[in-house]
């Protein structure tokens, strides 16, 4: 991305990129990725006094002057920050008249002070996503009556402009003298036309769809020819629940795909409580509850199955009651359905897999790139999550895995994007996801 411009890295930053690459986490990866990517242009130049990119820009390793002390500002104290502002300025000083020296960090107070001591700042964007700007999968479009009856009695209607229209993304047709008179397609790239969105009137695993984005998150989902579904959308929307009765539907019912794979990063809300007792199974179970939740429901719920106490038996253990046993556990035990952690994922094959991965928005994109890999002839991936309710401290809303996705595959035909705004868990669910 800086191909074009020359780069100078202050040495300060290469010595604060060997203070993170023994860390065994995503920062760890980064710093040595960087490290060997300056060791591969040191071999097609001199890092002192620049080597070209593809672009036709140059990169260089600045040094400053030895000895070089000038104080910033009054107080200004030697730290590794203020070494590279240092920096900075020098190469500000000796720059060529009309040149724009850009001084580019994520630390907004380095920023900051750049910007008081006449250097022009910016935050480095690259694979950010403007969230007022970001693809919600749905557009809206007036259109004559004509066009929506003639969708509606044939079930398609040509596209002839497809260039305002991504793959996959829903339009929701609007009569332009009866506002009220509407159709909900889905466009269709590779026949150039907006078809018509099924209802599901008969429901899925006994869940039907509440708003039109949940209806829309279905026809992804049980479309086999969109491989890559994106599901964004606040606490409550119903993003893992659609996902997942989707996926027991293809699974349990068609025999479309061999397994039910679920997923989710281990990251704790708050302060973790430390380590866990047991066995595997046993650690997991408290990361993987909110999927053994989504199963419990869709496998009966409590208006079935009753509560814990009424289905607690006698017999059990020196006479005491008997375990309870989940109504979904037939499904964990006939492998229908693989609960995992994506700590595990690393170098698995996937093929003929329904991958639900939830939580989405807590993997960076060097993370979910692994995951997407995982996936084998056949294998359908769902992702899912809310941007604003982010547990890993090395992403933020724009920068996520789940973002970056969304973004780089919404031109491809092979996938599709819904956000889903409505929340239905519950009325206090979905206020305290707005007002909070």
């Amino acid at each position: 991305m800086f191909d074009e411009h020359d780069l100078v890295l202050p040495i300060t930053v290469l010595e604060e990129l060997d203070k993170f690459k023994r860390e065994l986490n995503e920062r760890g990866r980064a710093a040595r990725t960087v490290s060997r990517q300056l060791d591969s242009l040191r071999e097609n130049g001199d890092l002192r006094t620049g080597v070209k990119l593809p672009g036709g820009g140059t990169v260089r390793v600045e040094c400053g002057e030895p000895g070089d002390r000038g104080e910033l500002f009054a107080g200004a104290l030697d730290s590794a920050d203020n070494t590279i502002l240092r920096i900075a300025m020098r190469i500000l000083r000796h720059a060529t008249p009309g040149t724009l020296v850009l001084f580019v960090s994520r630390d907004t107070n380095m920023r900051i002070k750049a910007e008081v001591l006449g250097l022009h700042a910016e935050d480095f964007e690259h694979a950010h996503v403007e969230l007022d700007e970001a693809y919600t999968g749905v557009v809206e479009r007036d259109v004559e009556g004509e066009v929506i009856a003639e969708i509606y009695s044939r079930g398609w209607v040509a596209e002839a402009d497809d260039s305002t229209v991504s793959p996959n993304q829903f339009v929701i047709l609007k009569n332009l003298t009866n506002p009220s008179q509407t159709a909900m397609a889905r466009f269709d790239q590779r026949q150039k036309r907006l078809t018509l969105v099924g209802r599901h009137k008969e429901g899925v695993w006994g869940i039907f769809a509440r708003n039109r984005e949940q209806l829309f998150a279905l026809d992804l989902l049980l479309d086999d020819n969109v491989a890559l579904v994106t599901l964004d959308g606040q606490a409550g929307t119903g993003k893992t629940l659609l996902a997942m009765a989707c996926g027991l539907q293809r699974v349990a019912d068609d025999k479309r795909f061999r397994r039910l794979v679920v997923a989710r990063p281990v990251f704790p809300l708050g302060k973790d409580i430390g380590f866990l007792p047991g066995s595997l199974d046993e650690k997991l179970n408290p990361w993987m509850k909110p999927i053994f939740d989504s199963l419990e429901l869709l496998c009966g719920g409590e208006d079935q199955v009753g509560t814990g106490h009424e289905r607690a038996t006698t017999g059990g253990k020196n006479g005491g009651p008997k375990p309870h046993t989940p109504n979904y556990q037939a499904l964990l035990d006939q492998k229908i359905v693989e609960v995992e952690p994506l700590t595990y994922i690393r170098g698995r094959s996937l093929p003929r897999q329904f991958l639900v991965i939830d939580e989405a928005q807590n993997l960076t994109p060097h993370e979910v790139k692994t995951v997407i890999t995982r996936a084998g002839e056949g294998t359908k991936v769902i992702l899912t999550g809310d941007r604003y309710q982010i547990d890993n401290p090395y992403v933020d809303a724009t920068s996520n895995g789940l973002s970056y996705v969304v973004e780089r595959f919404r031109t491809s035909p092979m996938a599709g994007h819904v956000t889903l705004r409505k929340g239905e868990r519950s009325a206090l669910a979905e206020a305290a996801a707005t007002l909070l």
